[in-house]
């Protein structure tokens, strides 16, 4: 049963999340918190993150740091949303957050951000017979979800958070009918369009997600914030919402305090979360919404869980393998062929752990390496390792960090021609206990495609044996193999400068 933390760094608010994953069963919370910081204001005011912003967020993140240390997780991911990603000096705050936080903090994409929310609804509500709408109304940006049948189809993300909308549009308090019309066409602009993207059809459900969703739902369910978990699947009307976005708009702050379920801090900012709420609902043609507690920290979990973070998974999970073959596909990479050198490479890896000696996760980095390795011949045959690199570290990749993404680009990278070199720009991401284990994987890489050199798949498996400080690499095939034993005896003279051992090859009859 292993525990995972989670911590999610919003525009608005930081969440911190610790739960075991049960098996077969809803997550059980260990550890929770939240802590309004408000780090979007000054991005969406002045591009930057203000220092007071930094430090107040670099406060909260060691105090998050303590608990989760404490809890004994098997694994932890920090993200950054929608604000980070805006922020001029982002690279500054990274350094700051990741060495508060305990660990490395990633700026996730929309499209990433949005994986994790659906991942979270499903973790808590699990729904695999319906054609579900997810909106998640943040602090930067709203997060669109379709999903069906247990699947997430499709996602956008518009930059209609409520700090965000706040700074940009409302001035005064109340805000003028002036102010309020110009969000308002702002809001129908961004939306314009995602309702055809999605599809027509009947929606079974939608799901309103994220604080904005949850101070609706106490108001409109006339509940305390100190009873929040009973909104939970609250259903909330189109009317509803309407009626109290009217509310709101013309309230003072003072008055929007006073509203049941709706905290002080949440009053400052819920007049443009209420209406991206209702508009949303009106241009999908909407009549309700249900409130979901569910969040990108839940989801977080469930994917460290799914992609078995901490323990002895070598090999990578369905979402992840559907999401490489996907991106390999888009760029005209042969499946079979990206399936062949995917397996012998994996093979390779286990075979070989007592040379390379590296921690069996790194296997799944190897495995999203053989799938990718050829997508530069996209953009030109000539140096097509570089194009690889380039694509892969410029790719949208959910299901992999930040970090996993660029040592997948760099094996990319160095499937063929030189090793890497310390003038190399490529690597300037990567620490260098992440470049050594790049540099122990590219041997297996090279090998396994050079095993299917031909294309044609005439290798069906591989046995490693090492023995007297050689490696024997045996072949299993039915057929005639010269070309993919002449490529592999090519691709063994890395294998030589890395571990520093021969490897020799033998062929094995069926």
């Amino acid at each position: 049963m292993p525990r995972y933390a989670a911590i999610d760094i919003g525009s608005n608010s930081i969440r911190m999340e610790v739960a075991d994953e049960i098996p077969g069963s809803s997550m059980k919370i260990v550890a929770s918190e939240r802590e309004v910081t408000r780090l979007g204001e000054s991005v969406f005011r002045t591009g930057r993150i203000s220092s007071e912003a930094m430090d107040l967020t670099c406060q909260v993140l060691v105090r998050m740091a303590d608990q989760y240390k404490k809890l004994d997780v098997a694994g932890v991911r920090a993200v950054a949303t929608s604000a980070v990603r805006d922020a001029r000096n982002q690279a500054e705050f990274l350094g700051r957050a990741s060495q508060s936080a305990g660990t490395v903090v990633d700026v996730i994409s929309g499209r990433e951000e949005a994986r994790l929310i659906y991942l979270g609804v499903q973790s808590r509500w699990p729904i695999t017979s319906k054609r579900v709408l997810i909106m998640d109304v943040g602090g930067g940006s709203v997060e669109l979800i379709a999903g069906e049948n247990g699947r997430m189809l499709d996602a956008v993300s518009k930059p209609l958070g409520a700090v965000r909308l706040r700074e940009v549009f409302l001035g005064h308090d109340p805000p003028t009918d002036l102010e309020l019309h110009r969000m308002r066409e702002f809001i129908a602009e961004k939306l314009d369009g995602v309702a055809r993207r999605f599809g027509a059809g009947r929606w079974d459900l939608a799901i309103g997600t994220s604080a904005t969703a949850a101070a609706v739902a106490r108001a409109i369910g006339g509940v305390s914030r100190s009873n929040g978990d009973r909104v939970d699947r609250l259903r909330m009307s189109a009317a509803q919402i309407r009626k109290l976005s009217q509310k709101l708009n013309s309230s003072d702050l003072a008055a929007r305090r006073r509203v049941v379920g709706i905290g002080p801090r949440r009053a400052e900012i819920i007049i443009p979360g209420v209406s991206v709420l209702a508009q949303v609902l009106e241009a999908f043609h909407l009549g309700a919404v249900r409130y979901s507690t569910a969040g990108v920290r839940d989801g977080i979990i469930a994917d460290l869980a799914a992609r078995g973070v901490g323990t002895k998974r070598a090999q990578l999970n369905a979402d992840q393998r559907r999401e490489v073959e996907k991106l390999s596909t888009r760029y005209g990479v042969s499946r079979k062929h990206s399936r062949k050198v995917a397996a012998l490479a994996v093979s390779l890896f286990h075979s070989l752990q007592p040379l390379h000696r590296l921690p069996l996760e790194m296997g799944k980095l190897l495995e999203a390496a053989a799938f990718l390795h050829d997508i530069g011949h996209y953009i030109s045959d000539l140096s097509h390792h570089k194009h690889s690199y380039y694509i892969v570290a410029n790719s949208d990749m959910p299901g992999f960090t930040n970090r996993e993404r660029e040592i997948v680009a760099n094996l990319c990278r160095y499937h063929r021609k030189a090793l890497p070199a310390s003038h190399h720009p490529n690597q300037k991401p990567l620490s260098s206990e992440e470049m050594q284990v790049v540099v122990r994987l590219i041997p297996l890489l090279r090998l396994a495609d050079s095993l299917d050199r031909s294309h044609a798949q005439r290798i069906e498996s591989v046995e490693c044996r090492i023995q007297d400080g050689t490696v024997t690499v045996q072949l299993l095939s039915p057929g005639d193999i010269d070309l993919e034993l002449w490529a592999a005896d090519q691709a063994a003279e890395a294998f030589r400068q890395v571990y520093k051992v021969p490897v020799v090859f033998a062929r094995k009859r069926r």
